[in-house]
């Protein structure tokens, strides 16, 4: 008994140029359906394009007194709404201005209270 594979061409996508006809290839197959054969090379092609993005355009994680600050905005909390998680108004500030550094108690509360991953939060500023 013989097996049959499907054949794609697919290749490692090294240089920019490669780059640019992964993406072409993509928006031209972009709404095959799952389980075809144009499906599975959609997949392949996007982790393909995801990977060499990740490798040739880095995003670093945010500065951690920005990513507390950001999320504050995003939920409407004040630097009062800290005092619970931080301690008292004045050490809030001075976490808040970079005059005082989070301690892995702060870190790991930051982290169940707002959401802000432990690995943003545990970086130096």
């Amino acid at each position: 008994m013989q097996i049959k594979f499907k054949t794609m061409n697919i290749y490692p996508i090294k240089t920019d140029k490669d780059y640019q006809n992964a993406l072409e290839r993509l928006e031209f197959i972009f709404d095959a359906k799952k389980g075809t054969s144009e499906g599975d090379e959609l997949e392949i092609l996007s982790i393909l394009i995801e990977k060499y993005e990740e490798k040739l355009y880095p995003i670093d994680l945010p500065d951690p007194i920005e990513a507390i600050k950001f999320r504050m905005e995003q939920l409407g909390l004040q630097q009062n709404d800290l005092t619970e998680i931080i301690g008292l108004k004045s050490k809030v500030s001075e976490i808040l201005s970079k005059k005082k550094k989070l301690t892995l108690e702060m870190i790991r509360r930051l982290n169940e209270f707002l959401s802000i991953p432990t690995n943003v939060l545990v970086q130096r500023y």
